[in-house]
């Protein structure tokens, strides 16, 4: 290290020595800078790996990038170090330096010139990083890196520091108290040790996931209070995750002032431009064979790897590593994972049932009877000719699968279920908030976000010009009022956009069939209904694919043009459109499928038509569920297969891919590149992390999937449970390998996502109620069976469901043709509606079958939706939301911190008695030990 000598200005001469140095790097100690010649990598081992200084002492806490033009010579960069020198000591109202002296090539070269917008940047710069130098960090600046185009700035945050803002923030920290704790006594503490024993082998290899049978008592730390923590190893007291979070929080607080002399913070800094990134260093590698042991690589080995998908996560590190918040997601993704377990299970027997039980329903026996000869009425007008009701044999037989009476039971068991499953991630929050010192914890209101500083600024300014008195602004509805009302017709608009398209792949549906319908291929025209529902499923999946980044984009537009205040409300007013816009547009299909296809198409001789030439489509004679099951298998199963798991690999890794392009580094020299990257270098080309909303979304749309229509597809649990297993571990690897570190943020619970889920779980029972009573045949069989069957069994219900049309009264030009492949002529056909024969006296008019089951429908409806929400309601009462021993534990703890303070106020006491008690002779002596006592306690 060199001390360089100051100038009038407190800038510096760079020595001579120092050109020649690997790396350049300024230090910022109160004002003036120091100039320090590199260490060799094979000096430092921790040095090269860019964790620490270049003193290999000081560990880098947090990473600033910023745009630097790279240039060919030292010289240029100590010229910049004077400006920014000159620059600084004009703010301060000093003498400028004298100019230093310049080559005759220096003078007038554009390369060596920074333009307007370049130098403002370079000023905000300079004055926020000397803040931040005031506030009791140390940088240090590295512009001559293996990434062109890109300074970094190392910050450290010294012990002084770190225990200020611990205590600004209220960090419990652990004590030296340590206390037992008693998990549960008698049978329980054995069944609970014998079950704990039993899944031994399904835990990682990891020490914090053993049952802990002391625990520290904790304290918000405070610095008049330090003897209560154990501060014999100050390098390890603060881990990696808590020096980054509270360096983050004295990047947010400190200021600097732009040339309209308006405060700017770290968020402003980057949304203009004037940083790159700003992001915490990882621990270290993941891999190879030199890779020293720290908690990322720990991580990528025991919850990264596809080969302990069967273990549990290692959640205490998940959050040592990343923070509360992401800790929380992933315990609540693992929760809900174990909760599809005895869904997955029911759900397959529920399938199982149908497929034992399809030989011995009756309805499906008269379907499939060749010799009942029931002919049914054309499914087109024209071109399509009468057909035999025993060719839906196999649609029928398919539709027992799903509809049969165990699927009410699985609705109901899902209802429950959800609300099971609510009550148990409560208590497990509560479990993991005491662990991890969160009981007690209240979320401050952050700090501005960037665009939202910028809009006051701007609004100040037009203010300015009119008033000269400076008022403090903010921004208020009448500001809004445009984004609002854009927000509002956006929404709609894109609403519509989706309800267009659904009318558009029914369009599809209807022309396809009527074309195929015309084919001469025998072939072709039995399997025109298959085709046409299995192609319209997937052109639905692409549209919602594709639908889904469009929304997701425009959900974050129109947020932006609100210009929400802080960060958490721009994420709840985020999560709540790209919600709404995404729900409808993946579950609008299904519910046109499950509620509305078939009832809108009329009968025959008054259907309905489209553009006057397309007759509305109908269900097929064993019900629109079966359609409904192939709708929701194929986009719940794309989603998570194309959606889900392959853009979430490729994009990443695309995107990396890309920043290596840009760096003028091919890919075949990627490898070998990446081990001569310091730790911040390899950081930078990472992607950066967005939030958590985009993993929650997909796992909210999936528990709709999952609970919504699970009465049409028993299967969706298990599939989702499949699906869950690989999603963690690909979550995890994107999370430890593939992206930069996050900022780790305090949360006690998830946010609005638990209140969405509620919502979700409640619309479920009412959506379940009118699709067993609606779409499926459970009420029109129960009708049957109890009113109008002869005997009390099934015998007899297709006919009985089934209309009687005389083939005289079609409308001109929609007859068919004459159905020579039946073999005799046609004067009555039949259809599945609840009308009067031709021959009654008010021919088809509804009948009061029509009225019996619709009434049927809706007292099930209420009934159902009535008795299973008093259900959930009853298991939410009974299971408390906080387990007994953690409320016990708590207690605990609050009795034993007010005995520690007890103590300590006790042994002050009796110390400065002692003091009164003594000699005049020994007053001096006394006063030095009760000072030295008092200081210690």
């Amino acid at each position: 290290m060199m001390d360089l000598p100051e100038n009038e200005g407190g800038g510096s001469q760079p020595p001579t020595a120092c050109k020649q140095a690997h790396f350049l790097r300024d230090v910022i100690f109160h004002g003036k800078f120091q100039i320090l010649k590199s260490l060799a990598p094979e000096e430092n081992t921790q040095c090269r790996r860019g964790l620490y200084f270049q003193d290999g002492k000081r560990r880098v806490d947090y990473i600033l990038t910023y745009h630097i033009k790279k240039t060919s010579s030292s010289r240029r960069h100590t010229s910049r170090l004077r400006d920014n020198a000159f620059t600084r000591t004009l703010r301060r109202g000093r003498a400028p330096p004298p100019p230093a002296p310049k080559d005759d090539a220096e003078v007038g070269s554009p390369d060596h010139s920074l333009d307007h917008h370049d130098d403002d940047k370079c000023l905000r710069r300079e004055e926020f990083e000397s803040n931040l130098v005031e506030m009791g960090l140390e940088l240090e600046r590295d512009e001559e890196t293996k990434t062109p185009g890109v300074g970094f700035v190392k910050i450290h945050a010294p012990w002084s520091v770190l225990c200020r803002e611990a205590e600004f923030m209220k960090l419990k920290m652990p004590t030296k108290k340590v206390y037992e704790v008693k998990h549960s006594s008698g049978v329980m503490e054995k069944i609970n040790a014998f079950i704990s024993k039993l899944t031994d082998p399904l835990h990682p290899n990891l020490e914090d996931n053993r049952i802990q049978k002391v625990k520290h008592l904790s304290y918000p730390f405070s610095r008049e209070k330090q003897h209560l923590f154990d501060l014999s190893d100050k390098d390890s007291f603060f881990d990696s995750k808590t020096r980054s979070s509270l360096v983050f929080e004295v990047l947010k607080r400190t200021k600097c002032k732009n040339q309209a002399k308006f405060s700017m913070g770290i968020t402003s800094l980057l949304g203009s431009g004037v940083y790159l990134a700003a992001y915490p260093l990882h621990d270290g590698d993941v891999g190879g064979e030199n890779a020293e042991p720290n908690d990322r690589k720990l991580l990528y080995e025991e919850w990264a790897s596809y080969s302990v998908f069967y273990k549990y996560q290692p959640i205490g590190l998940i959050r040592k590593y990343f923070g509360e918040k992401i800790g929380l997601y992933f315990a609540w993704l693992g929760i809900y994972t174990q909760m599809l377990i005895p869904a997955s299970l029911v759900g397959v027997i529920v399938f199982l049932y149908g497929c034992v039980t399809v030989d011995d329903d009756i309805p499906s026996m008269e379907i499939c009877d060749q010799r009942k000869n029931i002919t049914m009425c054309p499914l087109c007008d024209r071109v399509c000719s009468y057909w035999n009701l025993s060719t839906a044999c196999g649609t029928a037989r398919a539709s027992h699968l799903f509809d049969n009476p165990a699927t009410v039971f699985f609705s109901i068991f899902m209802a429950l279920w959800a609300a099971f499953f609510m009550e148990h991630w409560k208590r497990r929050q509560m479990r993991l908030n005491y662990e991890w010192d969160l009981t007690g914890f209240e979320e401050e209101e952050d700090h501005p976000r960037a665009e939202y500083e910028f809009r006051v600024m701007q609004k100040s300014l037009k203010k300015d010009h009119k008033s000269q008195k400076p008022e403090k602004e903010k921004l208020t509805c009448k500001d809004r009022f445009p984004a609002y009302m854009t927000n509002l017709i956006m929404m709609l608009l894109m609403i519509g956009v989706t309800f267009a398209i659904v009318f558009g792949v029914i369009l599809y549906r209807i022309s396809t069939k009527a074309a195929l319908a015309m084919s001469s291929n025998p072939t072709t025209r039995s399997n025109v209904r298959l085709t046409v529902k299995t192609t319209a499923a997937i052109i639905n999946l692409v549209v919602i694919l594709i639908l889904d980044e469009v929304y997701g984009a425009v959900a974050r537009w129109l947020t932006v043009l609100e210009v929400p205040k802080t960060d958490k409300s721009f994420e709840e007013r985020l999560i709540f459109k790209t919600f709404i816009l995404k729900f409808v547009n993946a579950f609008t299909p299904i519910i046109y499928i499950a509620f509305f296809r078939g009832r809108l198409g009329g009968r025959p001789g008054s259907y309905l038509y489209v553009f006057e030439s397309y007759r509305m489509e109908e269900c097929a004679h064993g019900g629109c569920l079966m359609e409904l099951c192939i709708q929701l298998s194929i986009t719940m199963l794309g989603k998570q297969l194309i959606q889900n798991n392959l853009f979430e690999i490729g994009v990443p890794k695309l995107k990396k891919l890309i920043r290596f392009i840009k760096s003028k580094r091919a890919s075949f020299q990627e490898e070998e590149y990446e081990k001569k990257l310091q730790r911040y270098e390899t950081d930078y080309f990472l992607e950066p992390f967005v939030g958590l909303t985009p993993e929650y979304m997909e796992m909210i749309i999936q528990f709709g999937f999952v609970t919504l229509f699970v009465a049409s597809f028993p299967l969706a649990p298990l599939f989702a449970l499949l699906n869950n297993i690989i999603e963690i571990r690909l979550d995890a690897k994107k999370f430890v390998a593939e992206l930069r570190r996050p900022d780790a943020a305090r949360a006690k619970d998830i946010g609005i996502w638990y209140n969405i889920l509620r919502g979700v779980a409640k619309v479920a029972v009412i959506v379940n109620a009118f699709v067993i009573s609606f779409t499926s045949d459970f009420i029109p069989r129960l009708v049957y069976k109890y009113m109008y069957s002869p005997d009390g069994s099934m015998h007899g219900f297709v006919n009985h469901t089934l209309s009687y049309f005389n083939v005289s009264h079609f409308q001109n030009g929609t007859a068919p043709l004459e159905p020579f492949h039946l073999g005799f002529h046609v004067d009555i056909c039949r259809y599945k509606d609840y009308r009067e024969p031709p021959w009654s006296a008010t021919p088809y008019e509804i009948s009061k079958e029509f009225w019996a089951v619709l009434a049927a429908r809706l007292a099930f409806v209420i009934v159902f939706q009535n008795v299973v929400m008093l259900m959930s309601d009853i298991v939410d009462w009974i299971i408390p939301d906080i387990p007994k021993d953690i409320s016990l534990q708590i207690h605990k703890e609050k009795i034993l911190m007010m005995d520690l303070f007890m103590k300590e106020e006790q042994g002050k006491t009796r110390i400065e008695d002692s003091c009164k008690e003594t000699s005049p002779s020994s007053l001096t002596r006394s006063r030095s030990v009760s000072h030295t006592a008092c200081k210690n306690y």
